[in-house]
C-alpha cells in the first residue's frame, strides 16, 4: 500500500488560531464562487495540489458554495489525493442550506446538527477542524446555538467552532453564554478585511482580540479583484465581475466617485508594489498579514498559477517596512479611528508603550 503523500511546510508561516492551540497557515485555500462553482473536475485538484505542495494545508468552504458542490470536489479531490487527514485543517460553515424546508437553514439545534452531518457526508470526511456559524441567527437564543456547537464537538465531528460576519456584540454574547454554561466559546471570525474595508476588523474587533485573543480567518482580500488592478481600465470578459452574477451592477459602481477614488489608489499601491519588484496583489496579501491579528489570508482562485502567483506575498512580506505601512496609509486615506485614551499613551497590540 501506498504511504499518503508527505506534508512540507516549504517556509509557509504558520500562526495560532486566536486563542487556540491550533496552528493554521498564513495563507489558506477558500472554495467560495471557485472549487465546485466556476472551477470543477481536474483543475480542482490542479489547485488543491499546488496548495498542498507550496506548505498551503488549510482549506475552507461551506454547505452553501455551489449548493453543495464546493464541499463535495474538495472533499472527493482530498480522497484521492490521498492526503493524510490529520496533516489537512479543513474548516467548513453552517447556516444555509441546500433545502427549502423551515428548518433547513438558520442556527437552530436541529440544523446545526444535521447541516454538519450533511456537510462531512459531501466533505467523505468524519470531522473538520473548525465548524463556523455562517451567519448570526437572531431568531435562535444564544443558548440554543452556544449549546449545539458544543455538541457537535463532543460528537467529535468538529475540533472547534468559530463565527462569521457577526458582530462583536453577538460574538461578546456568545462569550458570556459559553462562560456562564463551562462551555467552549468561539475561537475565530471569518470576516472581510481588505484595504478597502477595515471599519469592522480593524475598530469593532478591536476589544475582542485584547480580551479573548480572537482568531481571524480573512476572506476577500484582494476586494474581488479590485486591489488587483484588472479593474483600472474597465471589467475584463474572463474577470468575476463580468462571470458572477452576484457582482452585475459593479461596472456601474466603478464609474462612482467612490469607485473611481478606489482605482486611482490601487494604481498609487502599484506604484509602492513595484518598488519592491512585486505586484499589487502581493502588496495588498502581504500588508494583511503585516497585521497581527491576521491568523490566515483565505485565497480564491481558478487556476493553479493563479494560486502560484499569489505566493510572491511571502516574499515581499519581509521587505515591507514602517515606511512603506505609511506610505500605504497615506494613500488609503481610510484608517479606522481608535478608542480615545483621553491623553493616557497610546499602546501596541501587545501592551506595550
Amino acid at each position: 500500500m501506498s504511504q499518503p503523500p508527505k506534508y512540507e511546510t516549504k517556509g509557509m508561516p504558520f500562526r495560532k488560531l486566536g486563542a487556540s492551540g491550533l496552528r493554521v497557515p498564513l495563507l489558506s485555500l477558500g472554495g467560495w464562487l471557485t472549487l465546485g462553482g466556476s472551477v470543477k473536475g481536474d483543475p480542482v485538484k490542479e489547485i488543491i495540489q499546488t496548495a498542498f505542495e507550496n506548505g498551503i494545508n488549510m482549506f475552507d468552504t461551506a454547505e452553501a458554495y455551489a449548493k453543495g458542490e464546493s464541499e463535495l470536489e474538495m472533499g472527493r479531490v482530498i480522497k484521492e489525493l490521498g492526503y493524510r487527514r490529520t496533516d489537512l485543517v479543513i474548516t467548513t460553515k453552517i447556516f444555509w442550506g441546500l433545502r427549502d424546508g423551515p428548518n433547513d437553514s438558520g442556527l437552530s439545534r436541529k440544523h446545526i446538527i444535521e447541516g454538519t452531518q450533511e456537510s462531512l457526508e459531501r466533505l467523505q470526511m468524519t470531522y473538520v477542524d473548525v465548524l463556523f456559524a455562517h451567519r448570526y441567527d437572531n431568531t435562535v437564543p444564544m443558548e440554543e446555538i452556544v449549546r449545539a456547537f458544543n455538541y457537535v464537538i463532543e460528537k467529535g465531528w468538529a475540533f472547534y467552532w468559530g463565527t462569521s460576519e457577526w458582530s462583536a456584540e453577538e460574538i461578546e454574547e456568545a462569550h458570556h453564554v459559553a462562560t456562564r454554561l463551562n462551555l467552549i466559546a468561539p475561537i475565530a471570525e471569518q470576516l472581510q478585511h481588505n484595504m478597502f474595508h477595515r471599519e469592522r476588523p480593524e475598530k469593532e474587533y478591536a476589544p475582542l482580540y485584547k480580551k479573548y485573543g480572537y482568531g481571524t480567518t480573512v476572506w476577500s482580500p484582494l476586494a474581488s479583484g479590485l486591489l488587483t488592478g484588472k479593474y483600472n481600465d474597465g471589467i475584463p470578459k474572463d474577470s468575476r465581475f463580468a462571470r458572477e452574477a452576484m457582482f452585475k451592477g459593479r461596472e456601474a459602481q466603478l464609474k462612482t466617485e467612490k469607485g473611481l477614488a478606489e482605482i486611482a489608489k490601487v494604481k498609487e499601491l502599484t506604484k509602492i508594489a513595484e518598488s519592491l519588484d512585486s505586484t499589487p496583489t502581493a502588496l495588498a496579501l502581504a500588508w494583511l498579514a503585516k497585521n497581527p491579528n491576521t491568523s490566515t489570508i483565505i485565497l480564491g482562485v481558478t487556476s493553479a498559477a493563479q494560486l502560484v502567483q499569489n505566493f510572491e506575498a511571502l516574499k515581499i512580506l519581509p521587505k515591507i517596512t514602517d515606511d512603506h505601512m505609511a506610505q500605504i496609509e497615506k494613500i488609503l486615506a481610510n484608517k479606522p479611528e481608535a478608542a480615545p485614551t483621553y491623553g493616557r499613551p497610546i499602546l501596541d497590540v501587545y501592551g506595550r508603550l
